[in-house]
C-alpha cells in the first residue's frame, strides 16, 4: 500500500507529527496530489554530500514542477479553477525556493518520506496484537517512547507545582508585608496618649499574632512545598539519566558500531532521524527541568527560609548541568566518516553533525568545526584529558567548516567536502610494525554556547582509525589493518587497541562480509570455501570444518608473515582474489560458474572422474589475483588434468574470461556437466566478421578498441594511461602471432 494512503490514516500525536513535516518549504497539497509520482522517484540515488549530484537533483526539481503544472492544467469545474491556481502557485513557489539549491529539495523530500514511513511503521506495530507480532526492536522503541511520555507528565507535574509554589510564595510575601505594616502601626502607638493607645493596641496585637501565626505555618508549608518539588525533580532527573543512558550508551553506540562494520561491507548503519528525535526530546526535557530548577532557586533567594533546600537545589543544578553536558558532547558525531585508507595529496570528505543543535538553537550563532589528524598516542592522551593542545601529526588542507542548519530536516551539520592531507608525521614504529599498520584518527572539534551564553561547550569527536598511505601499492596492506580494526574493536577501548589473535570463525565472518561487499554479490563464501581458506591459512589438510572452529589466527598470520613457500601473506592473496572478481569475474561468480577456492589436487580429483573436456575455474595458488582453468583431456599415454597459466587483471583487460573460454575448443563442459555455451554464451563478444581464420584476431582488436574507449584505460584521475595502452597493444600483437592452443601451459598454476 502507498505510504501516503497509510499516512492519512494516522491519528493523534502521529498525525500531528506528520502534519508538521509540511509548510511553505513543501506544501502538503503537493504531497497529496503528486503522491504516486513522489513515491516512485529514486530520491535515495542522489548523494546529498556530493555537489556533482546537483544535476540529478535539478532534474528531479524540474520534473516535480512539470508534474504540478500538468496536474493543474487538468483541473476542471469551479473547484478545479481554484485548485489550478493553487497548484500553479505552488509550482512557482517551489521553483523559486529550490532552483538555486535543488539538493535541499531532495533532502526535504527524503526526510518527509522517511519520517512518514517511520510513523506508519510505529502505528502499525502499536495496533497489532501484543506478543510475537512485535519484534524486539519495536518493543525497545515503545519502551523509549513510554519513558518520554512519563518524563513529559513528570515535567508537567513539577511545572504545576512550581507555579503553585510561586503563587503561595507571592501571597506569603504580601502577608509578610502586612505584618510589617501592623508592626509599624504598633510602634507608632508610642506617640499617642495612653488612652488612645490602650484603645487601639489590643486589636493590633491580636491581628499581629494572627498574621505571625499564619506566616509561621505558611513558612513551614512553603518549605515542605520546596522539598517536595526538589524530590520530584530528583526522580525526574533519575529517569532522565536512565533514558539518556539507553539512548546514548546503547542506541547511539550501536549505531556507531554499525557504522564501523559498514566500513567492512556490513549493512548501512541507518539514518539518524530517530536518534535525533530522541536526543531532541531529551534536550527539550532537560532544558525545561533546568529552567524549573533555576526558577526554584530564584524563589529561594527571593524568600530565604532556613533548611536543607539550598543544598538540594545546588545538587539538582549540578546534576542537570552534567546531564545536558553529557548529551551535547555525546551527540557531536561523525555522520559520514573520512576514508579509512587515506592517501596523501588526495581529496576526501567527511560530515559532522550535532544531533541537538537545532533544538538548543546552536545554529543562531553557527559554530565552526576544525579537523586535525592525530596519532594513536595523541588520541590516547586526549581521552585521558592530558594536554595535547595544538598537537597534530600532519597538515590537512581545507580543515575548517561552519556548521549549517537545514530547516527542512532540522539538522545541524558541517560538510567537509574538499579536505586533503598535505603531509603526515609518522611516529617511531614498534618491532615488526609497518607503515600500513600505523593508525591515525581525524579529530573534529568545536565550541559553542547555549541558552544565551549560559553554558559553553567544547566538543570533540574522533573518526574511526585511518591508515595513511602515499602510494596505491600500499592500499591492500592498509585495508587489512582497517578490516581487522573494524571487525574486532571493542566498545570503549583505549585507542586503538585490538586483539592480536581471534577465533577463525570470527575472521570468517569478517572476510565473508568484506568479500560480498567488494564483489557486490549476495553469493558469499560457502562452508567449503572457508575450509579451503582455513587449509591455506593454517597449512592444514583437514576437510572437516569443526577442526577449525576453535583455532585462532594471529595478526601476523593474517598479514605479516608470508604463506609457506610464497612471497605474499594470506590477506594479500585473498585481497587479490577479491579485486580480480570485482573487476572482471563478478557475473560468473554470481552465476556459480567459478568454484574458485579449490586447490590443484582437489581439482584433479574432481575432474578425473568426468568426461574429457570437463573444466573448472579456480583461483591460482601461486599468483596474487590470478585464476586458472583446469581441465581433463587425453594425453598420448594417459588421461590427465591440465592447468592453464593463471589469467590476471591485465589479461582480462584485453579479452574477457567468457571469450577466452569460447576460444579454447578443448573446453566442453563446465564442472560437473554443463555445456560451456549454456553457461558463458550470453557473455561472448559478438564477432565482427565471418572469416573463421581471422575472427579471433578481429575479436581481440574489437576488445582492444572497447578498452580504449572505456574507463580501464584511464587512471583514477581520468587521464589516458599510455603505458597500459602500449602493454595491451603488445599483448594483442603477441596473441595474433601465435595459435590460440599455444596459450596452454603445462602443469603450472
Amino acid at each position: 500500500m502507498a505510504v501516503w494512503i497509510q499516512a492519512q490514516q494516522l491519528q493523534g500525536d502521529a498525525l500531528h507529527q506528520m502534519q508538521s513535516l509540511y509548510g511553505q518549504h513543501f506544501p502538503i497539497e503537493v504531497r497529496h496530489y503528486l503522491s504516486q509520482w513522489i513515491e516512485g522517484q529514486l530520491w535515495d540515488a542522489v548523494d546529498l554530500e556530493n555537489p556533482q549530484e546537483e544535476f540529478k537533483a535539478k532534474r528531479l526539481l524540474d520534473s516535480l514542477i512539470q508534474e504540478l503544472q500538468n496536474k493543474a492544467e487538468h483541473q476542471v469545474g469551479e473547484d478545479g479553477f481554484l485548485l489550478r491556481i493553487k497548484l500553479g502557485h505552488y509550482a512557482s513557489q517551489l521553483k523559486s525556493t529550490y532552483d538555486r539549491c535543488p539538493l535541499e529539495l531532495v533532502r526535504c523530500i527524503k526526510h518527509i518520506l522517511y519520517t512518514e514511513q517511520r510513523l506508519v511503521r510505529e502505528a502499525t506495530n502499536s495496533s497489532s496484537p501484543v506478543g510475537g507480532m512485535m519484534d524486539s526492536m519495536s518493543q525497545k522503541y515503545q519502551q523509549i517512547n513510554q519513558a518520554f511520555e512519563e518524563l513529559r507528565l513528570m515535567t508537567q507535574d513539577t511545572e504545576n507545582d512550581l507555579r503553585k509554589l510561586q503563587h503561595n510564595q507571592e501571597y506569603f510575601i504580601i502577608q509578610y508585608q502586612e505584618s510589617l505594616r501592623i508592626q509599624a502601626q504598633l510602634t507608632s502607638l508610642a506617640t499617642l496618649p495612653p488612652a488612645d493607645r490602650q484603645l487601639r493596641e489590643p486589636a493590633l496585637l491580636s491581628k499581629r499574632n494572627t498574621v505571625e501565626a499564619w506566616l509561621t505555618r505558611e513558612a513551614n508549608t512553603l518549605q515542605k512545598y520546596r522539598l517536595d518539588l526538589a524530590e520530584k525533580h530528583q526522580k525526574t532527573l533519575q529517569l532522565l539519566r536512565k533514558q539518556q543512558t539507553i539512548i546514548l550508551d546503547d542506541e547511539l553506540i550501536q549505531w556507531k558500531r554499525r557504522q564501523q562494520l559498514a566500513g567492512n561491507g556490513g549493512p548501512p548503519e541507518g539514518g539518524l532521524d530517530i536518534l535525533q528525535s530522541w536526543c531532541e526530546k531529551l534536550a527539550e526535557t532537560i532544558w525545561q527541568n533546568r529552567q524549573q530548577i533555576r526558577r526554584a532557586e530564584h524563589l529561594r533567594q527571593q524568600l530565604p527560609i532556613p533548611g536543607p533546600i539550598e543544598e538540594l537545589l545546588n545538587e539538582l543544578n549540578s546534576t542537570i548541568t552534567d546531564i545536558i553536558s553529557a548529551l551535547v558532547t555525546s551527540t557531536f558525531i561523525i555522520e559520514k566518516q573520512p576514508p579509512q585508507v587515506l592517501k596523501t595529496q588526495t581529496k576526501f570528505a567527511a560530515t559532522v553533525r550535532l544531533l541537538v543543535g537545532g533544538k538548543l538553537n546552536v545554529h543562531m550563532n553557527p559554530p565552526q568545526v576544525k579537523a586535525t589528524i592525530i596519532s594513536e598516542q595523541q588520541a590516547k592522551a586526549l581521552l585521558k584529558n592530558e594536554n595535547t593542545r595544538n598537537e597534530s601529526s600532519g597538515e590537512i588542507l581545507n580543515n575548517n567548516c561552519v556548521m549549517e542548519y537545514h530547516q527542512t530536516t532540522g539538522t545541524l551539520s558541517a560538510h567537509f567536502r574538499n579536505m586533503s592531507l598535505k603531509r603526515i608525521k609518522r611516529s617511531d614504529r614498534r618491532g615488526a610494525e609497518s607503515v600500513t599498520e600505523e593508525k591515525f584518527t581525524i579529530l573534529f572539534e568545536s565550541q559553542f554556547s547555549v541558552g544565551g551564553n549560559e553554558l559553553v561547550f567544547q566538543v570533540k569527536t574522533l573518526s574511526l582509525p585511518v591508515v595513511v598511505i602515499v602510494h596505491g601499492s600500499q592500499d591492500n596492506n592498509a585495508t587489512a589493518t582497517v578490516l581487522w580494526d573494524n571487525a574486532f574493536a571493542e566498545p570503549g577501548r583505549v585507542p586503538f587497541l585490538v586483539p592480536d589473535k581471534v577465533l577463525w570463525p570470527q575472521l570468517c565472518d569478517a572476510i565473508n562480509l568484506k568479500y560480498k561487499a567488494e564483489v557486490q554479490s549476495n553469493r558469499g563464501l560457502s562452508e567449503e570455501n572457508l575450509v579451503f581458506l582455513a587449509q591455506k591459512a593454517f597449512s592444514n589438510s583437514s576437510n572437516n570444518p569443526d577442526d577449525y572452529r576453535n583455532m585462532t589466527m594471529t595478526w601476523s598470520q593474517f598479514n605479516r608473515e608470508s604463506l609457506p613457500g610464497r612471497n605474499f601473506t594470506f590477506w594479500q592473496w585473498f585481497d587479490g582474489v577479491m579485486e580480480l572478481t570485482k573487476k572482471h569475474l563478478k557475473p560468473h561468480w554470481n552465476d556459480g560458474a567459478i568454484l574458485g577456492f579449490v586447490n590443484k589436487q582437489q581439482a584433479q580429483d574432481m575432474l578425473m572422474s568426468k568426461p574429457n573436456g570437463t573444466f573448472l575455474l579456480r583461483f591460482s595458488d601461486s599468483e596474487i589475483g590470478g585464476i586458472t582453468i583446469a581441465w581433463v583431456a587425453e594425453n598420448p599415454n594417459k588421461r590427465m588434468v591440465w592447468n592453464l597459466m593463471p589469467y590476471t587483471t591485465k589479461d582480462f583487460s584485453i579479452r574477457s574470461l567468457a571469450d577466452r573460454i569460447s576460444d579454447l575448443n578443448h573446453l566442453l563442459f563446465l564442472y560437473p556437466d554443463r555445456p560451456k555455451d549454456e553457461v558463458f554464451s550470453k557473455y561472448y563478444t559478438p564477432p565482427l566478421c565471418k572469416q573463421p581464420s581471422v575472427c579471433t584476431g578481429c575479436c581481440y582488436f574489437q576488445n582492444l578498441m572497447a578498452q580504449l574507449q572505456n574507463d580501464s584505460m584511464l587512471d583514477t584521475d581520468g587521464d589516458f594511461d599510455l603505458d597500459d595502452t602500449m602493454d595491451v597493444a603488445r599483448h594483442v600483437e603477441e596473441l595474433l602471432r601465435r595459435p590460440v592452443e599455444n596459450q596452454w601451459g603445462g602443469q603450472q598454476s
